[in-house]
């Protein structure tokens, strides 16, 4: 891999920015996020930060909404607003000559939203049909609700909000949010692309030096924590979600883990899709992931099955799962070492992925790790890495959700939300 030209800049009002130049590409891809998250949500209010996101592209500074789609439209540039658990994230991108007028563009966004009433309630109105629509998906509802369940206030909080909650949030409550969480201290500005990092560090600068603000105050009122552990659902099909503890991504052994859900559930040659759904036939979909916050992490594991099939999908998920360090072969390592490798090959031709990974690593690590030195953690796994990791962060401390007509018999669960 090419060395990397990474230039990292602390401005004076607090805002942390990251600029790569990438010689082989002639794109430029912008990730900015500000501590506006759904855990700074006041209680009681969740779905604010959604609903920001939404309102702070329908107009800005001296452009309506329809204005501004259009302005970033005749740029070319991709662009988003989402919300996350501890920040708001503004994504774009578009050819390098570009990105001058493309960050005029998200520093209107950023700075000078109009959050108009109109606008407001047509979000609210697309919040409510998108909330509805996961009840139609049991799978995203699932979940949804098992990270409600495995992490403690106000870390469970879903992105999307809640229809609870939707009707009370009012606009004052999204610009008070925006006043209060809409500030440079603990933002970060990462910019990866065709770019010249000089040139770019001064248009920042300019664009953004003149804000200000600081971050905002812990949360001291949070939500009680949900403890059901089967949602009721007349349907042919049970969704069956597993979590446990892992380790975070400033962990040393936050590879060994990545690995270890990687030979669960990467691929079709994947231990969970082998052992479950080819040789027993036992369900229609089943995988897990690696979802990790700044302290704290989970493994979430699904399976989708029918109904009779569903007590068998359970207990065979959680023996594969409980087991998973006794017998790792050398042939899983290497798989899960091929699919990093490519995909740390895409990532460097993406200006995209490059802008999004300084932003992650700046967070969760307060440095940035190049894709060199992620291929050499890769690379320097073992088998006796990942048997000890198994060993140390099993999934005997689990947490079970189910949704389905009926509940299922589960045996050793335990509450792993303050782990």
């Amino acid at each position: 891999m090419s060395h990397q030209q990474i230039h990292q800049y602390e401005m004076s009002n607090g805002m942390t920015l990251l600029i790569e130049h990438l010689p082989a590409v002639r794109s430029a891809a912008v990730t900015l996020t500000f501590p506006a998250g759904t855990s700074h949500e006041p209680a009681g209010k969740n779905g604010t930060a959604a609903l920001l996101s939404e309102l702070m592209l329908r107009g800005a500074g001296d452009l309506d909404s329809r204005q501004l789609s259009i302005a970033f439209d005749n740029l070319g540039v991709q662009y988003s607003v989402s919300p996350g658990w501890f920040h708001v994230t503004i994504s774009a991108a578009t050819i390098a000559e570009r990105l001058p007028e493309a960050l005029e563009l998200i520093a209107k966004v950023l700075l000078e939203p109009r959050m108009e009433a109109n606008h407001f309630d047509m979000c609210k109105v697309g919040r409510e049909q998108a909330l509805r629509s996961i009840e139609d998906e049991p799978r995203q509802k699932l979940m949804i609700e098992l990270r409600r369940r495995c992490y403690p206030p106000p870390w469970n909080r879903p992105l999307e909000g809640t229809m609870e909650h939707l009707d009370t949030i009012t606009l004052e409550n999204v610009t008070d949010h925006y006043r209060r969480c809409c500030v440079p201290e603990g933002a970060i500005l990462g910019i990866a692309g065709y770019v010249d990092p000089q040139t770019t560090r001064a248009l920042c600068e300019q664009l953004f030096g003149g804000w200000q603000g600081i971050a905002p105050k812990p949360l001291t009122e949070i939500e009680p924590k949900v403890h059901q552990g089967h949602l009721k659902h007349d349907s042919t099909q049970t969704n069956i979600g597993i979590a446990y503890p892992a380790v975070p991504y400033n962990h040393p052994d936050y590879y060994s883990g990545w690995a270890a859900v990687g030979i669960l559930s990467g691929g079709m040659s994947s231990r969970l899709f082998t052992k479950v759904r080819e040789e027993r036939g036992l369900c229609y979909a089943i995988g897990a992931s690696l979802n990790t916050l700044k302290e704290r992490a989970r493994v979430l594991c699904y399976a989708g099955t029918t109904n009779e099939r569903a007590q068998e999908t359970l207990d065979v998920t959680l023996q594969e799962l409980k087991n998973f360090g006794l017998d790792i072969t050398e042939n899983e390592l290497q798989r899960c070492k091929a699919r990093a490798k490519s995909s740390l090959i895409m990532q460097e031709e993406s200006t995209m992925a490059r802008a999004g990974s300084m932003v992650r690593d700046w967070f969760h690590l307060g440095e940035i790790k190049t894709l060199d030195e992620v291929r050499q953690k890769v690379d320097s796994l073992t088998i006796d890495d990942l048997t000890r990791y198994a060993e140390e962060h099993s999934a005997e401390k689990f947490q079970v959700l189910t949704i389905g007509p009926e509940p299922l018999d589960v045996q050793g669960e335990v509450d792993i939300s303050e782990l």
